[in-house]
């Protein structure tokens, strides 16, 4: 069965590379990411650059440039991100071969310590400035944070996927959908204001040197709840977590004021990634990189404890929000 890469080959990429103008030598090594193909790309005479090469029918070119204008605007606002290379008259966005790719200067550091509380204020400062950026206006070809993408489309391609054990079907069904249900009246409940988010924001995802953070991987940005930018990079149980907040909100509210009721938000947000990625893994698993990557998602006993988070997940709803110091 053919896939999306199967012709992404190394010739074509320094091809790729090359059509634009720089001089590739040769050197690739290839980074960590499945979901689109990201390589460092030695250039002769020069510091490497990073070549994203986006994952076929996935985003229209209309969203790929809207996250590159977000990236340019943050930028432009001193704010640290990785925008991508600009070429005079050519843009940011490239073509070669049936592939569209970006370039973006090689960043280097290191993930921010769990739990750091002056790291997170910091980091919490660049996410308000992120975030008053954001708020001027919404992605207009850009999905957003919503259940039926990031929800009801992920259940229904677990429940046709073959990954998903027949004894394991009707208990994860039920708990899904359950789950949620309960998202679904959290959000009107809350029923936030919308703004342009990074939408992926966790450590893996930031890169920390002596100078600070910088925000690498704007692939996922949407519209959505403020909050969702902070839940991800809090670690620990819920005292723990409460502290953290309140050290990011201590650099975050300079910035920008996060409307409190989204703290209501968090573990509504928290399930609905729960069911998102593994719609994710069995909606890409026609891709050879996803069984060779992740084997454990083709065990039942994974999706038997799949099905005891969303249970659990359902209980943390039930509980009371963090609450700041």
């Amino acid at each position: 069965m053919s896939h999306p890469y199967e012709r992404l080959t190394p010739d074509l990429i320094l091809d790729a590379v090359a059509d634009v103008g720089l001089q590739p030598d040769g050197h690739l090594l290839a980074l960590n990411s499945y979901e689109n193909r990201v390589l460092q790309i030695g250039i002769a005479d020069a510091e490497p650059m990073v070549a994203k090469f986006y994952r076929p029918q996935r985003w229209s070119d209309e969203a790929i440039l809207e996250e590159h204008v977000f990236a340019a605007e943050l930028a432009a606002e001193e704010i640290p991100v990785v925008a991508p290379w600009h070429r005079p008259e050519a843009g940011t966005l490239f073509k070669h071969q049936g592939f569209r790719f970006a370039l973006f200067p090689r960043r280097g550091g290191r993930a921010p310590e769990p739990g750091d509380l002056e790291q997170l204020e910091w980091i919490g400062r660049f996410i308000g400035r992120m975030h008053l950026a954001g708020q001027a206006r919404g992605f207009a070809h850009r999905p957003s944070i919503d259940l039926a993408s990031m929800g009801w489309n992920a259940r229904e391609t677990v429940i046709r996927s073959p990954l998903l054990p027949a004894h394991e079907r009707e208990g994860y069904a039920t708990a899904s959908e359950d789950l949620l249900n309960q998202i679904q009246e959290r959000f009107d409940a809350v029923d936030s204001v919308p703004i342009r988010l990074h939408g992926d924001c966790h450590n893996g995802n930031i890169l920390w040197t002596e100078e600070g953070p910088h925000f690498v991987d704007l692939d996922d940005c949407r519209n959505g709840p403020a909050v969702q930018d902070l839940w991800m990079l809090l670690d620990g149980d819920h005292n723990e977590r409460s502290i953290q907040l309140s050290a990011m909100l201590d650099g975050y509210s300079l910035f920008h004021e996060l409307d409190l009721r989204e703290l209501a938000l968090i573990e509504a947000l928290r399930g609905l990634r729960m069911v998102h990625y593994n719609g994710w893994l069995a909606g890409r698993w026609d891709d050879p990189a996803f069984p060779a990557a992740f084997t454990w998602a083709e065990s039942p006993h994974y999706w038997s404890q799949h099905v005891q988070d969303l249970l659990r997940q359902l209980d943390a709803l039930a509980e009371p929000p963090l609450r700041l110091y």
